[in-house]
């Protein structure tokens, strides 16, 4: 089969974010845009040439067309082997355990995560490089400055792989391995946490709901919780794949799954929950009458870390991202291990895991992972949280309230504007920016302010620096308040701003958490003008 070398020309605003490079469908859909990236994915990774390459993705609109053009182009660019999820589809986790069973030199990942999918929805493409994490910004910054400069893509000119069939085909030169796309996942999965003493919990009668958001993680919570845990049949709602996502919103959180919270009420619910994104990294936790925040779930794996096999006697240290609340930062100083506060972007705390340094690692965006994967890893969160229930026998409830009891309540809620303008989302950030200088010993609110500044992070493993990554004042009373730009959307802008409390005293820990950070919200408003720049009068997703 002939190979073909087409003409192009760069494309303008194939700069990847913080999880690569996410646009509308329809910006995806036309011609050459996803063969300009991939085209400049090879050639700033000159290396998977003659390599193993992983392919999948979530399954949504556009997944199976550019999984086809994908393949071709790798066989066009000399790649040995691809490694390709059945039907295309693969988790993001999965994905970067394959990465590092099979020594590939990468993978190339399709999802926009937790964005809305359909036609008129959202796509994404992002390169994993061989330790199985997200590209570092160096590499990303390759990435796009290729795209820039194209004069010309390569793909070679064959009919359509048959991706239902498992097993070896061939395109041109290069081996295809269409394979199970849960096997070696599950395989991992019970070697990390306690199987057996998950399926005595659930043989006593507990029960779960596991809900995928009619994405990708559907096939897996199938596989592992009723087929290999014996949970009851359809324990796992929405399970089938889907193009739109069922026509929802594939982000775990509060605001987008209110059925999964009102199957979770009162005292016939389920006794245990989880919810998963688009790519099965993202999850969200609840028991009965109980919703985690994905801080408090860090903080709670780090402190009972000893009863989950994959860390007993080796939890050294934990990360977490600038804007997750310092609840695991508690716990890391009452247990003696170290703490590393990153950048958001689950591609900084590769080097740390990488290195050794830390073996648990979460962000307050509904991410959680551990040194198994180099990615966030949702239905691997909910396995770890199921080793607890299992292993304390307490119920979620019970465990929360005993951790806040012992280490105290990081109140905490993150408010997001979201599709603002460039322009109105700039000019709050500037604004606070303008004044960090001089907010140190001033009073906003009744706060007074202990310090300001624009977090920046020095890699410790390889001394890289990280500038610019969010806005922090924290308060004398302990408070602290965290503005950032989000760089995952497609359009606009999204102003997030997060809210933390410390309430030692349990006698106010039952405080509903809006009423608790009412000070430092009007504190946010009076610093940053919000309503006035934005022209809102409240945020539109508070979580």
């Amino acid at each position: 089969m002939p190979l073909h070398t087409l003409p192009t020309t760069p494309i303008a605003g194939q700069k990847p974010g913080t999880s690569g490079l996410r646009k509308k469908v329809a910006l995806f859909a036309q011609p050459a845009y996803l063969e300009n990236f991939v085209q400049a994915i090879f050639n700033a990774v000159p290396s998977l040439s003659g390599a193993t390459l992983v392919l999948g993705g979530d399954g949504r609109y556009l997944n199976e067309r550019a999984v086809q053009t994908i393949l071709k182009m790798a066989a066009a660019h000399g790649v040995a082997r691809v490694l390709v999820g059945r039907m295309g589809l693969l988790s993001t986790p999965a994905a970067s355990h394959l990465i590092r069973l099979h020594g590939a030199a990468g993978a190339i990942i399709l999802s926009a995560s937790h964005n809305p999918g359909g036609p008129d929805g959202d796509f994404g493409i992002k390169f994993n490089t061989a330790n199985g994490g997200p590209a570092p910004e160096a590499l990303t910054d390759a990435i796009y400055a290729a795209s820039q400069c194209l004069s010309e893509y390569r793909i070679s000119d064959t009919p359509d792989l048959d991706l239902n069939l498992l097993g070896e085909q061939r395109l041109e030169a290069m081996r295809v391995t269409v394979l199970d796309p849960v096997a070696d996942y599950a395989q991992l999965m019970q070697t990390l946490v306690d199987f057996d003493a998950i399926r005595a919990w659930i043989d006593a009668g507990h029960r779960l709901r596991l809900d995928a958001l009619h994405a990708v993680g559907g096939p897996y919570a199938i596989r592992l919780f009723e087929d290999l845990l014996g949970a009851q049949m359809n324990s796992v709602r929405n399970a089938a794949p889907q193009p739109d996502f069922g026509g929802g919103h594939p982000d775990p959180n509060p605001a987008h799954c209110p059925e999964l919270l009102a199957t979770m009420s009162g005292p016939g619910a389920p006794d245990f929950a989880a919810a998963f994104d688009g790519d099965a990294d993202r999850n969200m936790i609840l028991g009965r009458d109980c919703v985690l925040t994905p801080s408090d779930s860090l903080a709670i794996l780090a402190a009972n870390a000893e009863l989950i096999p994959q860390f007993k006697g080796r939890l050294r240290g934990v990360a977490r991202s600038m804007p997750t609340s310092r609840a695991v930062d508690v716990v890391a100083e009452a247990l003696g291990f170290a703490c590393y506060e990153t950048p958001t972007g689950w591609k900084f705390f590769g080097n740390l895991l990488d290195a050794g340094r830390i073996q648990l690692c979460g962000e307050e965006s509904y991410g959680t992972g551990a040194d198994h994967v180099r990615e966030k890893d949702g239905v691997w969160a909910a396995l770890a949280w199921l080793n607890l229930l299992a292993v304390r026998k307490q119920s979620v409830a019970e465990i929360v309230h005993a951790h806040w009891a012992r280490f105290g309540r990081h109140f905490y809620s993150r408010h997001d504007y979201e599709g603002l303008s460039v322009q109105a989302g700039e000019a709050v950030m500037q604004r606070v920016r303008d004044q960090l200088p001089s907010l140190a010993g001033s009073t906003l609110a009744g706060l007074r302010v202990r310090s300001a500044d624009d977090f920046a992070y020095t890699d410790p493993v390889d001394g890289s620096v990280s500038q610019g990554q969010g806005l922090r004042i924290v308060f004398d009373s302990g408070e602290r308040l965290v503005l950032r730009l989000s760089g995952t959307g497609t359009e606009g802008a999204t102003l997030r701003v997060y809210l933390e409390r410390y309430v030692a005293d349990p006698a106010q820990h039952g405080q509903d958490t809006q009423q608790a950070l009412a000070t430092l919200i009007a504190a946010a408003e009076a610093l940053g003008a919000i309503r006035t720049l934005t022209g809102r009068e409240a945020a539109d997703v508070v979580t």
